[in-house]
């Protein structure tokens, strides 16, 4: 019998990858929201997880049939929840009015009405999407993605390996041999879900001896919660939510870059994708799960290289869809989640960390290569500022020195993946001596230093304006980047034609 053109064994590998990444943000959205916050569980997955779930669903159907319309051997592009913005619309906006209402009702309606800012933001930005993909270079498309594999998907997860190094090496161990080494393994089972399957019973094995807590996830409860549509909540909650545009304008424009970043990155594997239609099916996927309850975004994933050296096509991101869909409706996702461990998911995530960061470097020209790096550098402050900010939660004290440090730190991660795009730009625009794109770019640079787009100085990262508190630091910022694009368009100006400029290689 002749296989579906949309569907190979590889599609096996892609999904558990991907449900399992969708899963992980649903479960942990919830978990946060009730153990961080004291929110009622059952609230949070009655009301808020639907939709979000929704959301999911048809953008990941829409991004299949994308690819079934490209034709035989098409990979579709991933797309699942965005975990900064999940994250941070949790801890910046539902969590903290919850305490102050403590009104679940309320921050429901504020959550849901601050994901429908976002969703109205990438909407309008989706329709200049293929117009800032011909104008940034490679390098600075892909040198954030290298970036976020590293510090991100790279070095979060291979922490969760070693915290339970027996079952996560193993875990590794097969991901290494089965999705980076292309080997297969006996019966062609999927190398992913063997590799979560093992994690999985090595760690429970562990706790069975009491060589390991025993650990409890969220106690979920199956029941019907079925999306629909909340015009009138979302209607209460907008007002509120216009005060929380500091917030959804970033993290908006954020999977949008990230978008960018990604279609980039699927068309050097062989997919070209328009950006306008991939950002557009992420944006609309976002209203409409706004509409019908949800509080965090879609966006589509990087890695679409890593499925596709899986061999998938399209079957994966419509087996996800359905199963995130169905399973956040009936209450399941939170209690499949509940029995899998850390240590057995990160391989994964590890895995696409590597293949994206690889792919940075194998498309973009030896020449710019050094743009790569420097790509690299906003996604390692980031890092720096996630684990500072939870150890000043926590009440440590930081020397003088150091903490001068950390806030440097905090100015170069709030923004990162933006910052990382323009400084890869720059550096390309500067090694092959164009002296007015180089200036543009600083110009960018330093326009949105100012309003805090880039480097914000608000402590939850928000957007500013000049004349308001810490405007020095942001007016210095821009001031910084008028005047080194300025010297550097103007050496690139007397350089004489009569030695070459460097070429791609």
């Amino acid at each position: 019998m002749n296989r579906p053109s949309w569907w190979s064994s590889g599609d096996w590998n892609a999904f558990f990858a991907l449900l399992l990444d969708n899963v992980v943000n649903l479960v942990l959205l919830g978990g946060l929201l009730s153990g961080a916050y004291g929110m009622p569980l059952d609230f949070v997955m009655g009301r808020m997880i639907p939709g979000t779930a929704l959301g999911v669903l048809l953008g990941d159907l829409a991004y299949s049939w994308l690819a079934i319309r490209k034709g035989a051997g098409s990979t579709a592009m991933p797309l699942g929840l965005d975990t900064p913005s999940t994250i941070g619309v949790a801890m910046a906006v539902i969590g903290p009015v919850f305490l102050e209402t403590r009104d679940a009702q309320t921050a429901w309606q504020v959550g849901m009405a601050t994901l429908f800012c976002m969703g109205v933001v990438k909407t309008l930005l989706s329709f200049v999407g293929d117009r800032i993909a011909r104008v940034v270079p490679t390098a600075g498309l892909l040198g954030p993605l290298a970036g976020v594999g590293l510090a991100l998907l790279g070095l979060f997860p291979m922490v969760r390996i070693f915290s339970e190094p027996v079952a996560g090496l193993a875990a590794l161990g097969l991901v290494l041999f089965a999705l980076v080494a292309g080997f297969r393994l006996p019966g062609r089972f999927p190398g992913a879900l063997a590799a979560v399957i093992v994690g999985t019973l090595i760690h429970l094995g562990f706790v069975a001896f009491g060589l390991r807590p025993s650990g409890e996830g969220p106690a979920l409860s199956l029941g019907l919660h079925w999306p629909l549509p909340r015009l009138g909540d979302l209607w209460e909650g907008l007002p509120r939510a216009l005060d929380f545009l500091p917030v959804s304008i970033p993290f908006g424009l954020l999977t949008i870059v990230g978008g960018i970043d990604v279609t980039a990155s699927a068309r050097e594997a062989g997919d070209s994708y328009r950006t306008r239609d991939i950002l557009l099916v992420e944006a609309l996927a976002t209203l409409v799960a706004a509409v019908f309850g949800g509080v965090a975004q879609s966006t589509p994933y990087i890695g679409h290289p890593a499925y596709k050296a899986m061999g998938a096509r399209s079957g994966y991101t419509l087996a996800t869809g359905l199963v995130v869909g169905v399973g956040a409706c009936v209450g399941l996702l939170g209690a499949v989640v509940g029995v899998l461990p850390e240590v057995a998911v990160a391989p994964i995530l590890l895995f696409v960390g590597l293949e994206v960061t690889g792919q940075a470097f194998r498309q973009s020209p030896r020449s710019h290569w050094p743009a790569v790096g420097v790509s690299i550098l906003p996604s390692l402050a980031y890092l720096v500022m996630v684990h500072a900010g939870q150890l000043l939660a926590a009440g440590v004290q930081a020397p003088p020195s150091l903490a001068d440090s950390l806030r440097v730190m905090e100015l170069l991660g709030r923004g990162f993946i933006l910052t990382a795009m323009l400084w890869g730009s720059a550096v390309v625009f500067l090694v092959e001596r164009r002296p007015g794109a180089l200036v543009l770019t600083f110009l960018v640079l330093s326009a949105f230093s100012l309003f805090g787009v880039i480097h914000s100085t608000d402590p939850a990262g928000g957007l500013t304006v000049p004349w308001g508190p810490g405007s020095g630091v942001s007016r210095e910022l821009a001031v910084a980047y008028l005047l080194a694009g300025g010297m550097l368009a103007g050496l690139l100006a007397r350089e004489k034609r009569a030695v070459p400029p460097r070429t791609a290689d």
